[in-house]
């Protein structure tokens, strides 16, 4: 039996929740650099990310949420009056970097924020899951940044036309299809790729099964694009920045879900309700969060930080949909801001570097650690001073 203090407590953690998933949507911009490259306007933009993040949230939300929830603390489980604590400290300060048009990691702010509630509990560091966490953070703007870079400088070639590069890109797109986790396929385990569902059923060794399935999906994809290119240039690019764009909003809800509905997952999972429902719940969230806030922050990565073509914003865009999918593979929370602004940086830099605003950069890079820093000290500095009264 449910006491009514209980449900109240509950009752605060899902409206926190709630407001923490729809500032993560609301801070949103994968569909920035097609902005940028005016392919779309900033309210199809938005409108696209919110459809494809709730559909991210749901089927491939799980890995993140329950690292979030029980991965970054050892030895405690959250109380509910530290998770509000940790909700509504994280979604606060995210609040602040939308309304300022600096976007703050959200993954930066919930990790702090969880961080300082659970040692604040008396709980002890899990080192293992924060060096996996570092090193993701760290390598996210090389990897998103350095392979932005060699993909825009290699469709500037001039011997390299877009009847080739576009199905080259989407063959690539492709790959990280096939080894994309998705919980329905595997809802006992977490979840389970494409290449690897089929490889069980080819008669071939896994390896050469999963070798086999990948370079399957990549032909597919690489050809359909191939087809569409020779009916018509410029409407195969155009396709192809709106098909990754969608991926990468399905990446975010994915990675960014678990920031939102980690905390909230220990308090209502006992009293009845599944992992799916609160994975739905979050998607809502972030879905209502990027129609209604997502335009500030789109406009602003769009135009602040570099401005792309289609070629240059579609080389922005794969990197940043396979760091996202590395992070939902192995349940680390990882910010979509980072990644993005990474990849814009590295393809702008491709065209000289000229049109990229190093002011705004080094504010957002400062904005990213204060964020951590004060989520963390406000979280812990809170739960203490509840303990007290």
């Amino acid at each position: 039996m449910v006491g009514t203090a209980q449900l109240a407590v509950v009752g605060i953690g899902a409206v926190a929740s709630f407001f923490m998933a729809w500032t993560v949507g609301a801070g949103w911009t994968p569909y920035a650099p097609g902005v940028g490259a005016r392919t779309t306007t900033v309210m199809r933009a938005a409108f696209f990310t919110g459809l494809f993040g709730i559909l991210g949230a749901v089927l491939q939300g799980a890995n993140v949420t329950e690292a979030i929830s029980a991965g970054l603390i050892d030895g405690v489980t959250l109380t509910p009056i530290a998770a509000v604590i940790a909700l509504l400290v994280a979604a606060g300060l995210v609040a602040v970097g939308i309304f300022t048009g600096y976007p703050l990691a959200t993954a930066f702010t919930a990790t702090g924020a969880v961080i300082g509630v659970g040692l604040a509990l008396g709980g002890t560091p899990a080192y293992a899951k924060y060096q996996q966490i570092l090193l993701l953070w760290i390598l996210t703007p090389l990897f998103c940044g350095g392979i932005a870079y060699f993909l825009a400088r290699l469709i500037r070639r001039d011997d390299v036309p877009d009847e080739y590069s576009i199905p080259l890109f989407g063959a690539i797109v492709g790959l990280v299809i096939a080894n994309s986790p998705f919980t329905v396929l595997a809802p006992e385990s977490g979840g389970a790729s494409i290449a690897a569902v089929a490889a069980k059923r080819l008669p071939l060794p896994e390896f050469t099964g999963v070798a086999v399935a990948t370079l399957f999906v990549a032909l597919v994809i690489g050809g359909l694009l191939l087809l569409d290119v020779r009916a018509d240039v410029k409407a195969g690019q155009r396709h192809l920045l709106f098909g990754i764009g969608a991926l990468v909003s399905f990446s975010a809800g994915g990675s960014q879900v678990g920031l939102a509905v980690g905390p909230l997952a220990p308090m209502v999972i006992p009293i009845g309700l599944s992992l799916a429902v609160v994975l739905l719940f979050g998607g809502l969230g972030v879905m209502f969060g990027a129609w209604m806030g997502a335009p500030r922050m789109i406009k602003a990565l769009a135009r602040d930080f570099s401005s792309l073509g289609p070629r240059r914003a579609t080389a922005a865009l794969i990197p940043a949909f396979a760091i996202a999918q590395t992070a939902v593979l192995f349940g680390i929370p990882v910010s979509f801001n980072e990644i993005v602004v990474s990849a814009i940086i590295g393809s702008g830099y491709a065209a000289g570097g000229g049109r990229i605003s190093k002011r705004k950069m080094s504010y957002t890079v400062i904005g990213w650690l204060v964020s951590f820093l004060l989520s963390f000290a406000l979280a812990y500095g809170a739960v203490l001073g509840v303990g007290m009264l």
